[in-house]
């Protein structure tokens, strides 16, 4: 197990390291077993934060995300947390003005995060299969950018699918009537 361990550290420096000696802009930590975001990589990256627009933590046993990593990468476009164990996202996701595109699929929200429908240059949020039954869809209706929403696998209620055909002018992707999520283990 220990050498497991010193495996998947070595990969995430590894991957830091290319991202620094690079000037990347992009962070690619998935499938490296994170439970939370590394605090040495802020140090390690301290110079060239300002230039990362992706990062993808997607595959990871993240249960959080914590408020220093979105002030740290503040100028991120897109943001991969697939395949995490989220539930929530911290209040400080409202101050990244450049988020494009963020992926939460395969997490575990119960509730639609808020914080996103404050992001006016936000344009793609995918939510496929979480645990998601309502939807703020007035708020989602007023934000100009948006082009599609993923709410596909999610028990949402019927009444969220009634109302939002009329008032939305993206694509939100649902599945069909009758079809919920798979229990997740």
């Amino acid at each position: 197990m220990e050498k497991k361990m010193g495996e998947a550290v070595a990969r995430v420096a590894r991957k830091v390291n290319e991202t620094v000696e690079n000037g990347a802009e992009s962070l690619d930590l998935a499938d490296c077993k994170l439970m939370m975001f590394p605090i040495g990589i802020y140090k390690v990256m301290r110079n060239v934060t300002e230039g990362i627009h992706l990062i993808t933590l997607a595959n990871n046993e993240l249960k959080s995300v914590t408020s220093k990593f979105i002030t740290t990468f503040s100028q991120m476009r897109e943001l991969n947390l697939e395949g995490n164990y989220l539930h929530r996202l911290p209040e400080e996701m409202r101050t990244l003005l450049h988020l494009k595109v963020i992926n939460l699929s395969r997490n575990k929200f119960r509730h639609f995060p808020e914080q996103l429908t404050t992001l006016k240059g936000l344009e793609t949020i995918n939510l496929e299969e979480n645990e998601i039954t309502d939807v703020p869809v007035e708020k989602l209706s007023s934000m100009e950018s948006l082009q599609c929403v993923n709410l596909k696998s999610n028990p949402l209620n019927e009444e969220v699918q009634v109302i939002a055909r009329p008032l939305i002018k993206f694509d939100l992707l649902v599945s069909p009537k009758g079809a919920h999520a798979a229990p997740q283990a």
